[in-house]
């Protein structure tokens, strides 16, 4: 039993299931509901983020049609997988993000003026902490017990133009998601050890 495992609040299985023996898949197979779906993002809202900002924005894309609408704007080797899972979300950001501020943090509203100001500032926020509640929707999929594909092998230029052509929304992730299909892992991948990446000052 790893360290990791000895330390956790959480038991063993739950601890494999998020983090250990959870892999990125490449086929799916399965089904994912509408109360499922609605789940995944009830789990990945609670993960925290700088002053409570909610940026990410989730394209559940299900249809037939929309699906063809969205592969054709993936890379090649990640079009038939796309295709075929049962379920797909485009992950995007609100790049006016801040304009909710009285809803995620009313008591605290002097603190937008900073980023009514700074354009810059306020788009590299809602990037950055849109890209941090992704790893929470990739733990909120598993903690459901599927497995996620998530891909960055795509235009997402054009993801944009075709499914947000109003604007206000850059999307920067693809996730695949459903229970694992044949063959969906492939070789396990060298993950660098403790003493490679930490230092204690």
């Amino acid at each position: 039993m790893s360290i990791a495992h000895q330390e956790a609040a959480l038991d063993a299985a739950a601890v494999d299931a998020l983090f250990v023996e959870a892999r990125t898949a490449n086929s799916f197979t399965g089904e994912v509901t509408e109360e499922q779906a609605q789940a995944i993002y009830e789990l990945t809202k609670f993960g925290p983020t700088a002053f409570n900002n909610q940026p990410l924005r989730v394209t559940y894309v299900r249809s037939a049609e929309a699906r063809e609408r969205l592969v054709a704007h993936m890379m090649p080797g990640n079009q038939e997988k796309t295709r075929n899972a049962p379920l797909v979300a485009v992950l995007a950001f609100d790049t006016e993000w801040h304009e909710k501020w009285d809803q995620f943090l009313p008591v605290a509203l002097r603190a937008k003026a900073m980023y009514d100001a700074d354009e810059s500032l306020r788009y590299g926020t809602g990037r950055d902490n849109a890209h941090l509640q992704a790893g929470y929707f990739i733990l909120a999929v598993r903690a459901l017990g599927f497995a996620a594909g998530p891909m960055t092998g795509a235009n997402f230029d054009a993801i944009d133009a075709e499914f947000f052509p109003e604007g206000g929304r850059k999307s920067f992730l693809v996730v695949n998601i459903g229970l694992p299909g044949v063959d969906a892992f492939g070789p396990v991948k060298t993950k660098f050890a403790y003493e490679d990446v930490v230092e204690t000052l």
